[in-house]
């Protein structure tokens, strides 16, 4: 409470905290009192006693997302435990049967689809994230979407862009699911 008001205050922005892993017990109550949003991640759950979180426990005051820059992309997450993945195929996308692998466009796009639907104040989604809907424009390899390793200094901020501004404004098909799905969701 003695640095972080001067920064809330130096500023008409939303500061959104990364509340993410081992955090001491006074950081909840300092975020509540200078309205700090949170980031809540459903494969990192603040809760310890569940494996993802709830979507729609999601906190109004937060940023609701899939993945960050030192994470994997959701593509990648997909494939990096079968396990796990097909937990949360089973118990929180209530589907039966087998998880696919990889992971297809239609169940990217209901992903992305129920985090936009969150409670949280805020959505934000990496473009591999939104990308990872369509299978046209998405990268063939999903390694080569990742960020950031933070554990390897050969792998800082890797990524780039694989499409142009010009190709992605002529992507209507992907351009209108995504329109949709934000219309839909109610956000704008």
């Amino acid at each position: 409470m003695k640095k972080l008001p001067l920064l809330t205050q130096a500023t008409r922005m939303l500061v959104c905290a990364e509340d993410l892993g081992m955090v001491p017990d006074c950081v909840p109550w300092v975020m509540n009192e200078l309205r700090i949003l949170s980031l809540e991640i459903q494969s990192m759950p603040k809760d310890d006693t569940v494996r993802f979180g709830h979507l729609s426990r999601n906190p109004y005051r937060s940023v609701c997302t899939i993945s960050t820059h030192d994470m994997s992309t959701l593509r990648q997450w997909w494939d990096e435990d079968y396990e796990r993945t097909q937990d949360y195929y089973n118990n929180m996308l209530y589907r039966s049967g087998a998880a696919p692998h990889p992971l297809p466009g239609w169940l990217a796009k209901e992903i992305v689809s129920r985090h936009l639907t969150s409670p949280s104040m805020l959505c934000l989604l990496s473009l591999q994230d939104w990308l990872s809907i369509d299978e046209q424009l998405r990268l063939p390899d999903q390694n080569a979407e990742r960020i950031n390793i933070p554990a390897n200094p050969r792998h800082y901020w890797r990524y780039r862009m694989h499409l142009s501004i010009e190709q992605l404004m002529q992507a209507d098909a992907f351009n209108d699911t995504m329109r949709t799905l934000i219309a839909q969701s109610g956000r704008k």
